[in-house]
């Protein structure tokens, strides 16, 4: 079985986020890239698929040469191979048509993402790709198992979960409960000197349309200072939640 995770170079969620030119572009100074966390649940999947059953590896990313530190990680948890297709992921739709491209050529089985990344959970790439490929597809999935040409699927719904029966190719939406957070890979050192002699292949992008545009990002408002009431003071505390928080 051949799989490709698809991984999304985000900012670590502890970084201070900042925006230039007039609030129209991120700004990426200082700011440390990891694996989108939806996609690092998947490629621990993917792993497992590997040692459980043979398959084969691959993650690829569309970006510069910048995340190619985040696609030798990968490698170091344990993918066999690396594909970077050599563009800026303008949006959702653009980045779907570079991956499309990589998969028709790949003859990929099983082509696992993120439900959404985390910098600007789009949500977007795993259905527009299953829609340009006609492949079967599963999003919000937090279980996979595959046995020859036939897959069984879980996904989050309102309330519950639902359990579907499909064939491959399959594309999948991955979120955590594909793996558990403690499941998780680390690099270990071993692993880090084996990445340095897997390959790692550089695409160039196929013409694709560019259909959305950021036009400005806004940060949250700041909270508000803590207002605090003494104990004997119910009252008070009740006027404010009705007439200042309006939750009451």
């Amino acid at each position: 079985m051949k799989i490709l995770v698809c991984i999304s170079h985000v900012p670590d969620t502890t970084s201070k986020i900042n925006f230039t030119n007039g609030d129209s572009e991120f700004d990426t100074n200082g700011v440390q890239f990891v694996i989108n966390p939806n996609d690092e649940f998947g490629l621990t999947r993917a792993i497992w698929f590997q040692e459980q059953q043979g398959a084969n590896v691959t993650v690829v990313n569309v970006g510069g040469p910048d995340t190619e530190p985040t696609l030798r990680k990968a490698l170091a948890i344990g993918a066999n191979e690396a594909i970077r297709v050599n563009a800026n992921p303008t949006d959702g739709f653009f980045v779907a048509k570079q991956l499309a491209e990589v998969i028709k050529n790949g003859g990929y089985d099983l082509i696992i993402a993120g439900k959404e990344s985390l910098d600007y959970n789009g949500g977007m790439v795993p259905g527009m790709l299953a829609g340009l490929l006609g492949y079967n597809f599963v999003n919000s999935c937090i279980e996979v198992k595959v046995d020859g040409t036939s897959a069984t699927a879980s996904r989050e719904i309102d309330g519950g979960k639902e359990i579907v029966s499909t064939s491959l190719p399959l594309i999948i939406g991955g979120q955590k409960g594909l793996v558990e957070e403690k499941d998780l890979r680390i690099p270990n050192m071993r692993g880090i000197m084996t990445a340095r002699t897997k390959v790692l292949t550089v695409l160039e992008p196929v013409a694709a349309n560019t259909e959305t545009k950021a036009v400005k990002f806004e940060k949250p408002a700041p909270k508000s200072a803590v207002k605090l009431f003494s104990a004997d003071d119910l009252d008070g505390l009740v006027n404010a939640l009705h007439n200042e928080a309006k939750v009451i």
